[in-house]
């Protein structure tokens, strides 16, 4: 059996501080096969919260959002795969239903506002 493992990074980008979204973890290790998630949260308010998929040598690829609880997939819409927006909580996640080696990538959340994105990366590793 192939174990996978996961290494979260993310970082910044914006113009204010009040518009930070973080990890919940620097690193999450599952099987192949295994369901996991990946998770950001985030200070303020976003009216949506995104995420995408690169892989090495190729640029990002959008996977799925939530804008205000209604979700919308790529096109073709990316299997195994949903999104949990928990607003009380101010975090968001990627959920990958059955883990597989072809899911190892560079994994972004975003957050949008009017007039403004903010984009975070996840780092996903399949050994």
């Amino acid at each position: 059996m192939l174990r996978g493992g996961f290494f979260v990074c993310l970082f910044f980008v914006g113009n204010k501080a009040k518009d930070v979204i973080t990890p919940y973890r620097d690193a999450t290790f599952a099987t192949e096969t295994e369901s996991l998630k990946l998770s950001c949260n985030y200070t303020g308010s976003a009216d949506s919260l995104h995420w995408y998929r690169q892989y090495a040598g190729s640029p990002p690829q959008f996977l799925i959002l939530d804008y205000s609880g209604y979700v919308t997939h790529a096109n073709p819409p990316v299997s195994g795969i949903s999104i949990s927006h928990r607003k009380e909580e101010n975090s968001v996640d990627l959920i990958i239903f059955s883990a597989a080696v072809t899911d190892s990538a560079l994994y972004y959340c975003a957050l949008s506002f009017v007039f403004k994105i903010h984009i975070h990366s996840s780092l996903l590793k399949m050994k």
